[in-house]
């Protein structure tokens, strides 16, 4: 299969494109010097004679600047600009799969359930831009939106801060990278993406409460998110390899 890669230079992106062509695909990636991943017609031209196409591409923020709206801003603009033109270009060019990265910190949160794909979603803020992520890439037939959950491990930075004492969905780098891979052949749709899913009490950080309001702007990472990854197991046989260490 001939594969585009956008954001190939990313944590995901340095993961994926050495497995792709592990596994026998012609890939290419986007050259951010002649294509902007903003321009349709641009990437209509580069995506021509492509099978798939799978998008990393992402911007964010991990310094203290993170508590900040408007740190957010190009990562916000990656997925919901980004992924606008990247469905029209893809559809100019024939391509018959899209994968798109997303977060499955949207899930609202579910207590000690588990979460899978049906689960209610609560997005706010920053996280909110993932799913219109997900809603422009589901408009398209072959379109895979995958909800990966904390990346941990490999070369992924751990974001400033985590908050409270419940469950959290996390994955390894090389593991969400395979994922990606895995369902180029799966049926189009939503997949969780995480390994088997940790307390947030073994040894994770807690946000000090005298941060006062910058503590809402990590409301979404105080959730409880037992999310499980069956139907991606299911529909291709993907499994986590690495189990990410929280610390």
């Amino acid at each position: 299969m001939k594969v585009f890669v956008i954001g190939a230079t990313g944590v995901l992106g340095r993961e994926a494109v050495p497995r792709l062509r592990a596994a026998g695909h012609e890939v290419g990636v986007l050259d951010r010097h002649t294509t902007s991943m903003f321009d349709a017609g641009q990437l209509a031209k580069a995506l021509t004679g492509y099978d798939a196409v799978i998008n990393l591409a992402t911007r964010i923020p991990l310094t203290a600047k993170a508590v900040m709206a408007s740190a957010w801003a190009e990562n916000n603009r990656i997925r919901t600009e980004g992924s606008a033109a990247l469905v029209e270009a893809a559809q100019r060019a024939g391509v018959e799969r899209i994968v798109q990265e997303g977060i499955s910190f949207v899930y609202a949160d579910g207590g000690d359930r588990e979460l899978d794909e049906t689960a209610p979603i609560e997005p706010v803020g920053h996280v909110a831009s993932s799913v219109q992520a997900q809603r422009n890439v589901l408009g398209h037939p072959g379109g895979v939106f995958l909800r990966i959950g904390l990346l941990m491990g490999g070369e992924a930075m751990s974001p400033p801060v985590l908050v409270g004492d419940g469950w959290m969905s996390v994955v390894h780098p090389g593991d969400a990278a395979a994922a990606a891979i895995a369902v180029l052949d799966a049926p189009p749709g939503i997949y969780n993406v995480g390994s088997p899913v940790l307390k947030r009490d073994l040894g994770i950080t807690r946000l000090p409460k005298f941060m006062g309001r910058f503590a809402a702007s990590f409301e979404v990472f105080a959730r409880s998110q037992r999310v499980v990854s069956t139907k991606l197991t299911d529909a291709t046989g993907w499994k986590p390899r690495v189990q990410p260490m929280c610390g």
